[in-house]
């Protein structure tokens, strides 16, 4: 559990999406990666949330163009898909 405020509150909206799979996809990236991310990085995924999502894991699955102001290195991490579990 994460002892920020806003940590906390990032961790619940990116695992509380109304889909498991989006649950697992950006929630997963969250859980991740989520506690070393700069301020800027945070404003990043924060902006992020906003968006559906279907978009962002049409994104993230490479099936839509990602908009301009998503591209980078947080999306390129996010589409790597290497922090979704899979049930063996």
């Amino acid at each position: 559990m994460h002892e920020d405020p806003r940590l906390r509150r990032l961790s619940f909206r990116a695992s509380h999406r109304g889909t498991k799979e989006a649950d697992l996809m950006i929630g997963g990236f969250f859980d991740t990666y989520g506690a070393t991310w700069t301020e800027e990085q945070l404003l990043w995924f924060e902006e992020l949330l906003e968006e559906q999502d279907v978009d962002i894991m049409a994104w993230a699955l490479g099936t839509l163009p990602i908009p301009e102001r998503y591209q980078g290195p947080m999306m390129d991490a996010m589409r790597k898909l290497d922090f979704v579990p899979i049930a063996k």
